[in-house]
């Protein structure tokens, strides 16, 4: 593609993403050597007092929302607390939804909503948050910090299997009309996901996949373990879609950025 097709914002958030990627490799380089992790970098913020360097790139990047910062800490309280985005993690995937300028976004994953809650805050007020997920349970408990935030009216919270609300989303004439989406959910049907939010996503926007490197069982995934299986067969699939350019960061548990062309 040439350089006089692409637009100012597009290149600046190019140059971001190559640096955001260098900084992922040195530190992951450091943190195997110095901590002796399995994995390339498996940061969370529930782990940083453990880690001196993640501590370090918490305290010197973090730009909280008080209530993102308070529905954090609430989560961190839950048993299921590893299934919450990495902050980090979740404050780049915002940064990239106010580059792109995105209006509508789609969750597929919500757990309490902190991610939910991050994006919400980089949309305009009629911006809206399309956030799906089996259970009220666990997203209720992010509802009173969404209402704090000002936001609760841009998160449409759609209780069914994912798969379903997306049909519903592309049948009511809404394909191509989301600018961001982000996958976190049941692995076995990230396929599904991704090839349903690549109708919903336009030209331009951005398919964000959480737990591409599955703390490294994607290197050798063992003969009864699918979800590794179908996470690494994903990615394998994203490495030759000509249908988007892609970046596998090692942020969180892995992160690909997948750009529809």
């Amino acid at each position: 593609m040439s350089f006089h097709n692409v637009s100012k914002e597009a290149l600046w958030g190019t140059a971001a993403l190559g640096a955001v990627f260098a900084a992922g490799l040195w530190i992951g380089k450091g943190k195997s050597q110095a901590f002796g992790s399995t994995t390339i970098f498996k940061s969370h913020s529930k782990g940083a007092k453990d880690n001196p360097l993640m501590k370090y790139v918490l305290d010197h990047s973090m730009r909280e929302h008080p209530a993102l910062k308070k529905l954090r800490l609430k989560t961190l309280e839950d048993r299921f607390s590893g299934m919450m985005v990495a902050c980090e993690q979740s404050q780049l995937m915002a940064n990239l939804a106010k580059l792109i300028k995105a209006k509508k976004a789609l969750e597929i994953g919500v757990y309490t909503g902190y991610n939910a809650l991050n994006i919400a805050l980089t949309l305009p007020e009629d911006g809206r948050v399309v956030a799906c997920d089996i259970s009220e349970a666990l997203p209720n408990m992010g509802r009173p910090f969404w209402k704090e935030a000002g936001v609760e009216h841009k998160i449409d919270l759609r209780i069914q299997p994912a798969l379903k609300t997306l049909d519903d989303l592309l049948a009511a004439g809404e394909a191509e009309s989301f600018d961001f989406a982000f996958i976190d959910a049941d692995k076995q049907n990230y396929d599904h996901y991704y090839e349903k939010c690549l109708q919903l996503i336009r030209k331009g926007g951005i398919i964000a996949i959480d737990n591409v490197l599955w703390s490294g069982r994607v290197l050798n995934p063992e003969a009864d373990d699918l979800d590794s299986q179908c996470i690494d067969k994903l990615n394998k699939k994203i490495y030759r879609d000509v249908r988007v350019n892609v970046s596998m960061l090692t942020v969180g548990d892995g992160l690909t950025l997948a750009f529809k062309l």
